[in-house]
């Protein structure tokens, strides 16, 4: 191959192993503009608002009722407001960036991402028993967002 030929092919593999670190960062660019922008917008309150389904058929906030609005107050720093809205917020937007951070060091390594055996149905399984427990004392003690 002359020289003149090889210098697109050398820059469509550049562009190629490019591709999933510009991918990768996007996302985190795309989710951490929706994260300060619903922050710094802000959100309609009231129970008129409400997209959660379940609240809008029983009239009773699902587990996750408040995490929208305690997501938003976390963008703007306000951390006492957030975790009134819903204790786990933090919790769950660490895991977030962690997960973030993880497929990126995967990228750069260029290795497939893999979680450890059996990880993520421990997480899912705690977290789901770790949320109704908190939901059902929220609606025993009537401390739940409304």
């Amino acid at each position: 191959m002359s020289g003149a030929a090889a210098a697109p092919l050398r820059l469509r593999l550049l562009s190629y192993r490019r591709a999933p670190l510009l991918l990768w960062l996007g996302a985190g660019a795309a989710a951490a503009l929706l994260f300060f922008g619903v922050g710094w917008i802000g959100l309609p309150s009231g129970a008129q608002y409400t997209i959660c389904a379940f609240r809008r058929v029983t009239g009773i906030p699902c587990p996750g009722c408040g995490l929208t609005r305690a997501m938003a107050a976390l963008a703007r720093g306000e951390w006492l407001l957030a975790l009134h809205f819903h204790p786990f917020a933090p919790l769950i937007l660490g895991e977030a960036a962690a997960l973030w951070a993880a497929i990126g060091a995967a990228v750069v390594r260029r290795r497939p991402f893999t979680l450890p055996p059996g990880l993520l149905q421990q997480l899912v399984i705690w977290q789901a028993a770790a949320l109704l427990a908190l939901w059902l004392g929220r609606l025993a003690t009537g401390t739940l967002p409304w």
